[in-house]
């Protein structure tokens, strides 16, 4: 069983699709109020009307909101405040505005793309968390609790499609680190929360024409929905300053708490000999290998930082 949100007040920027949407559904269905942001509020609407359809016992909330503007993201803080009488209980920085943008220059040298590929991939993605971070954590020091989830990826410890992504996935996870330790005397939780591979609507569409040849990648990825049941089990953690200041994979909460993805699979974490032997040229083993078995994750980060 899924844990009973009612009464949780959450907030998820990005949330018109992809991960964010996916987080969404799952805290909603869980019985929390969920604002949830993106620029387009059709698609937000559209978000809302696939909870109620589901018969989801929360509530959702769409605000338009473009986060690379800061006068948007400070009156987002204030709608939720004067809605809540001050309450936020959970922040989920999941914003990012160049999925486009990146894969399309995963085979550009970064001193060939534009010059203002910082500011498309890191404004959004980078300065817009720390901003939402500020205003949440003045919410939440006056509560003495709360939590806020930044998403990261593996892109963060490994090169992964172009300089620009790792440098912003790496600062959010440092952001994580720092944040944390000043918030911790005012039982304020801050994780990163890392995804394996996820089969998002962008990702099975055209731009995933480049992914095809990782069709095993495919196999193995999680539905949007699967950090959805991660965050849920999160923020109903009664001792979940005890995961403050680190980086969490999807599959380690799902391994603790024994839930499987949406479409039934036991999604592999990214650590598992499983998945590894998979992807190499040795897949035919795979098959015979415990998905417990996994490498610690300070090994795991070593091995990637060295690819």
């Amino acid at each position: 069983n899924m844990p009973n949100l009612k009464g949780k007040v959450c907030l998820v920027t990005g949330a018109s699709r992809g991960i964010g949407k996916g987080i969404a559904l799952q805290l909603i269905t869980n019985g929390a109020t969920c604002y949830i942001t993106g620029r387009d509020i059709a698609k937000l609407e559209a978000v809302k009307a696939e909870a109620k359809h589901r018969g989801a016992e929360g509530k959702c909330i769409p605000v338009q909101c473009d986060h690379s503007k800061d006068e948007e993201i400070k009156k987002l803080f204030e709608q939720i405040s004067n809605e809540q009488n001050g309450i936020l209980d959970l922040l989920v920085n999941n914003a990012y505005s160049a999925v486009t943008f990146v894969f399309g220059n995963t085979k550009t040298n970064f001193w060939d793309q534009p010059i203002d590929s910082w500011d498309i991939v890191n404004n959004v993605g980078l300065r817009n968390h720390y901003l939402c971070t500020v205003y949440a954590s003045r919410m939440m020091i006056k509560q003495r609790q709360g939590l806020i989830i930044n998403m990261t990826s593996s892109g963060a410890i490994q090169p992964l499609f172009t300089p620009v992504y790792g440098i912003g996935k790496a600062a959010i996870d440092r952001m994580v680190a720092d944040c944390a330790t000043e918030l911790k005397k005012y039982n304020v939780a801050f994780l990163s929360l890392c995804p394996g591979p996820v089969k998002t609507e962008l990702l099975l569409g055209d731009t995933g024409k480049m992914i095809e040849q990782h069709q095993v990648i495919l196999d193995w990825g999680e539905t949007p929905e699967f950090s959805g049941k991660a965050v849920s089990y999160l923020v109903s953690d009664e001792n979940i300053m005890r995961r403050s200041g680190q980086v969490w994979m999807t599959t380690d909460i799902a391994d603790e708490h024994g839930y499987t993805d949406i479409d039934g699979n036991a999604v592999v974490s990214m650590r598992s000999f499983k998945l590894m032997f998979a992807l190499s040229p040795l897949k035919s083993i795979a098959g015979f290998i415990p998905r417990c078995l996994k490498l610690p994750y300070w090994l795991y980060k070593m091995l990637l930082s060295l690819s």
